[in-house]
């Protein structure tokens, strides 16, 4: 049987979305991966993911993003979504001074259970809502420099940089594989591997049954 268009693709990328809930990482998610934005998003309930065929560096990349809500009743899931990511999200809400500061604490959670090469970019999302900005831009690209993480501002309601921090991550990702697999064979037998879709945990049918939540904008 000939494969599906979707299948056909040079490297599988899992990234996950972390942070505080409400700071809108499903919308991130739903407007990268099929270009729509849910006014009413309630909090997501345990794990989903979604996916999305693009070019990187001239490759076809699948990329599966993970996407898991922020209250801590749902941290026992953490430790099986890190496995296997190659790429994290840590979004906060320039809204909401709190879920900057608590960045901190889900950047420690990352780097206690994921891998250690894990690409990591902080987003802070919503700046649409311009009149209620509290977290200076200043203060969270400073974090970030001095956390070695790359940072950039979106807002998933007007589409602004959702793309772009998503290439921008996946990108980076990329050039790391391609480094490891010139330099030595062993990881270049991993980034075969990540091909293969061995980092995957939930069953893609599972994941798949999720319906669109609202129409695309």
């Amino acid at each position: 049987m000939a494969r599906r268009p979707d299948d056909d693709y040079d490297y599988l990328f899992k990234v996950v979305l972390i942070g505080d809930s409400g700071v809108g990482k499903s919308n991130l998610l739903s407007r990268f991966t099929r270009n729509e934005f849910c006014l009413e998003s309630k909090s997501t309930i345990g794990v989903e993911f979604a996916t999305r065929t693009l070019q990187v560096e001239g490759r076809t990349v699948k990329a599966q993003i993970w996407d898991t809500a922020g209250q801590e009743r749902y941290r026992a899931i953490t430790s099986a979504y890190y496995r296997g990511a190659l790429g994290a999200l840590l979004v906060y809400d320039v809204t909401k001074p709190m879920t900057f500061d608590n960045v901190s604490r889900w950047l420690k959670e990352l780097r206690d259970h994921a891998d250690s090469n894990i690409v990591i970019m902080l987003i802070g999302n919503k700046t649409d809502l311009k009149h209620l900005r509290a977290v200076a831009t200043e203060d969270a690209q400073s974090y970030a420099e001095k956390e070695g993480l790359s940072f950039i501002e979106t807002s998933a309601l007007e589409a602004t940089n959702v793309e772009k921090a998503f290439q921008t991550i996946l990108s980076e990702i990329y050039r790391i594989i391609s480094k490891k697999s010139l330099n030595s064979e062993e990881p270049a037998a991993a980034a075969a591997n990540i091909k293969e879709g061995k980092a995957i945990v939930v069953g893609e049918s599972e994941a798949n049954s999720k319906k669109p939540c609202c129409s695309s904008s």
